[in-house]
């Protein structure tokens, strides 16, 4: 188990990549913060799923827009296991629509989640990190932010601004032992591109060199190499997980 005895933050746990995520750092033996925003019982889901398999998990309810609230669920998860080795900033919302039809609000939302949202708990994470003069970050980009997309102009700001940020963070934080990469998914099957009519999805399918949409398991396992000690000399990385999507 090449995470025991380490703790991992997961931001937007409850469902998605996050849920798959913080299931394969438990797995790996990690004690693992469940961070949801409104879902109670999807993120009991899967707390229940990673103590039915054996491992360690909290929920900790928290917008991760709001800074003050992200300083206490840092506490919180601090009091409960002493440190926090892994950051998985993966917390994100879309509001999409047409440029000149999108609405102030959905611009500042999505950039506020996204964006802000990593910068929050990127902040007040690496100051324990610092201290232990140690810590795994892995920020959750997209293919968009590459390629952009037609009716996300928010959402591919906002993940753009994750890579500059990533690669800045990592230049500062590298000389404590601190490694910051960002992973860029490309078309994955979430609840999110579920409700997409499968005549789009086949179409979307046939573009991807490697002839399917990922998995959410694909993303966890980029996200487990990079927290691992073998990524130890990797830090300021975008590693596209996207069947060759963008490539």
């Amino acid at each position: 188990m090449p995470l025991h005895g380490k703790t991992a933050l997961v931001t937007g746990a409850s469902r998605g990549i996050g849920r798959a995520v913080a299931i394969r750092l438990a797995s790996d033996g990690a004690n693992v913060a469940i961070n949801f925003a409104g879902n109670l019982e999807k993120a009991q889901e899967v707390k229940a799923i990673i103590e039915a398999n054996g491992g360690n998990a909290m929920l900790v309810q928290c917008d991760v827009s709001d800074f003050n609230a992200v300083e206490q669920m840092i506490k919180q998860i601090t009091d409960n296991w002493k440190s926090i080795d892994i950051l998985i900033n993966n917390a994100g919302i879309t509001r999409d629509a047409l440029l000149l039809r999108m609405k102030p609000d959905d611009f500042d939302a999505v950039i506020n989640t996204n964006l802000k949202g990593v910068f929050n708990c990127t902040k007040l994470v690496s100051k324990q990190m610092l201290k232990q003069r140690s810590g795994r970050i892995v920020n959750m980009s997209s293919v968009v932010a590459l390629e952009g997309n037609a009716g996300q102009t928010n959402y591919a700001a906002a993940k753009a601004g994750i890579i500059g940020f990533t690669k800045s963070a990592a230049r500062e934080l590298a000389p404590r032992g601190i490694t910051v990469n960002a992973v860029a998914p490309g078309f994955i099957e979430t609840d999110m591109t579920n409700a997409i009519p499968d005549e789009i999805k086949h179409s979307t399918a046939d573009k991807i060199p490697v002839g399917r949409l990922g998995r959410t398991e694909d993303i966890a396992n980029a996200v487990a190499f990079l927290v691992s000690d073998q990524a130890d000399y990797i830090t300021g990385q975008v590693l596209a997980v996207d069947g060759g999507l963008a490539m």
